[in-house]
C-alpha cells in the first residue's frame, strides 16, 4: 500500500517492476515469447491487487470484516488438521431455546460462526465456559469433553465447518457411567 494524495492506494506497479527486472536479466529473444497483451496485463494486475483485503475493498467496493485470526482453539490448543483424505463438511445447526447438548468431544477441528441467538460452551473437565453471540467465530476445543447450551429465548443458529478424515464423524458423545 502507498499513500497518494492522502489516500491509501495499492501498489499497482509491483507486477510491472517484477517484469522489468525479468526483461533486463534475460535475452530479448526469450522476452518476445512471453509478451502479454494489454488486456492480459490488466487482468494480472487486477488479480494481484485483489490478494490484499485492503486492495479488494478499494477496487471492488467489497467490505471485508476479519472475524478471527488465531493459531489456537478456544482451549488454547494448537490447530492441527487431519493429515490424510481431508473432507470439509459445512452445516447449519439450529439449537432450540433452553436446549442442552449432551457432553461430547471433537477429534478434529470444528469452526462455528454464530448467526443468531447465543450458545454457552462449557469445558466439563475445567468448568470454564464461554458464551458466544451473533457475529462470534468459534474454534471449538479438540479432544476435550464439553457441553453446549442455548440459554436464550430464541433458537441459536450456527454455521459449522468441520475438517475431518473422509468418512469420519466429528462428534463423539461421552458414554454415561452406568
Amino acid at each position: 500500500m502507498k499513500a497518494i494524495d492522502g489516500h491509501a492506494r495499492c501498489d499497482m506497479n509491483a507486477f510491472e517492476n517484477m517484469m522489468r527486472i525479468y526483461r533486463t536479466s534475460r535475452p530479448r529473444r526469450l522476452w518476445r515469447r512471453i509478451t502479454l497483451s494489454a488486456g492480459s496485463l490488466l487482468a494480472v494486475k487486477l488479480l494481484t491487487s485483489l490478494t490484499s483485503p485492503a486492495c479488494a475493498e478499494q477496487h471492488t467496493g467489497v467490505i471485508i470484516k476479519q472475524l478471527l485470526s488465531t493459531t489456537t482453539t478456544s482451549a488454547g490448543q494448537k490447530i492441527v488438521l487431519p493429515q490424510k483424505d481431508v473432507e470439509l463438511v459445512a452445516s447449519i445447526f439450529e439449537i432450540p431455546p433452553q436446549a442442552q447438548l449432551p457432553e461430547h468431544e471433537h477429534p478434529y477441528p470444528r469452526y462455528g460462526y454464530i448467526l443468531s441467538g447465543s450458545l454457552r460452551v462449557t469445558n466439563t473437565e475445567t468448568g470454564q465456559s464461554n458464551t458466544y453471540r451473533p457475529g462470534d467465530f468459534v474454534l471449538e476445543m479438540v479432544g476435550k469433553w464439553h457441553t453446549g447450551a442455548n440459554e436464550g429465548a430464541e433458537p441459536a443458529k450456527l454455521l459449522v465447518i468441520d475438517f475431518v478424515e473422509k468418512g469420519h464423524a466429528n462428534t463423539v458423545l461421552r458414554k454415561s457411567a452406568e
